[in-house]
């Protein structure tokens, strides 16, 4: 009896040793639907570390963040990369990551570094700014605008379309923007202005693919009637990568003047609770990586964070990085964004 005993103590260490050995072989990334990487950069990770990259998408940046919430007390990931500053304050007040300094942060500017406790890693950037159709705006011999203000003017009557706030985060971006700008408080505020653009015949649309693909003139491949849409500083080389003749080269532009444009920094973090926190502190340490960084563009569309990468040429001929995006407090979005989006859907959605 006294050798089963044994027997059945040592099947049991055994067990629960290769559990453990497991789970120190995974990481598991909590991200967004978006999330794209090569599959050579993830296997180079994996065969350095000796450790096996899970990815679990979880909708987009909102639900995502609400999941990791939620879920705090048993972490869904060991990781959660995906988080922009549109978010950020919402998962830093709930608790759910734990501090680390990763080593790489000496080629990251501080200026993307949202505060100094290192909760949370910058990954990468973009800019939401209007994109415009190269060839209307030629023809018609019309000056792009130049200010959120220029919008409002007779000239641009009937020519942009935006999505909802309340259901886009490009629109939610957009609408950021000209609260930066504008304010919510004083004699003319961000909803005066909205109530401006809709006098002047703006177009509401649901989602980014509904406005670009749908109702944006270049997008729409002419079935749209806009030749202004809120979208992305970087679409303007996908639209010359997924063209008919890339050599034809850029059909559309962005416009990044002064205050034209919101920032959107993404964050990852290592998640309180983790079941392989040094793994995962490596993956933070990769995505900081040169190899990871100079794979974000053509995946993602994003910009790296990290000083000195190379970017793709298509990047370099047709994309333009704002020189003073509009940008506001983390924690001031956090506490009046839902106030903000309610206040502006009664304007332009009543």
């Amino acid at each position: 009896m006294r050798w089963r005993i044994l027997i059945l103590i040592l099947v049991g260490l055994f067990c629960a040793s290769a559990a453990t050995s497991e789970d120190a072989e995974t990481v598991v990334v909590l991200t967004h639907d978006s999330f794209a990487i090569s599959e050579d950069v993830l296997q180079s990770f994996e065969e350095s570390h000796g450790i096996k990259v899970e990815i679990l998408r979880s909708g987009d940046a909102g639900q995502m963040v609400n999941q990791a919430i939620l879920s705090k007390s048993h972490p869904l990931g060991d990781v959660l990369y995906g988080v922009d500053n549109t978010f950020l304050s919402r998962a830093l007040d709930a608790g759910i990551f734990a501090a680390y300094q990763s080593p790489q942060l000496a080629n990251v500017p501080a200026a993307f570094l949202p505060d100094e406790t290192h909760r949370v890693t910058p990954v990468d950037y973009g800019d939401v700014c209007l994109n415009y159709d190269l060839a209307y705006f030629e023809t018609h011999e019309l000056p792009l605008p130049e200010t959120l203000s220029d919008l409002t003017a007779p000239a641009y009557a009937g020519l942009l379309v935006v999505e909802n706030a309340a259901t886009s985060s490009p629109g939610l971006a957009f609408l950021l923007a000209t609260i930066a700008e504008f304010g919510d408080e004083g004699d003319y505020s961000y909803l005066d202005y909205w109530q401006a653009l809709a006098d002047n015949d703006v177009l509401v649309v649901a989602g980014w693919s509904d406005a670009y693909y749908g109702e944006f003139t270049v997008g729409s491949r002419g079935d749209g009637d806009r030749p202004l849409v809120v979208s992305y500083a970087s679409s303007p080389p996908a639209e010359v990568i997924y063209s008919d003749d890339p050599a034809a080269g850029a059909v559309t532009g962005a416009i990044t003047a002064d205050n034209m444009c919101f920032r959107q920094i993404e964050y990852a973090g290592v998640l309180k609770g983790a079941a392989n926190q040094t793994g995962a502190e490596q993956f933070i340490d990769f995505m900081l990586s040169a190899e990871f960084q100079a794979d974000l563009p053509l995946n993602m569309f994003v910009f790296p964070v990290v000083e000195g990468i190379e970017l793709p040429e298509v990047f370099v001929e047709h994309a333009a990085i704002p020189e003073n995006p509009a940008s506001l407090d983390p924690a001031q979005i956090e506490a009046k964004r839902d106030e903000w989006i309610q206040d502006w859907a009664e304007v332009m959605l009543r």
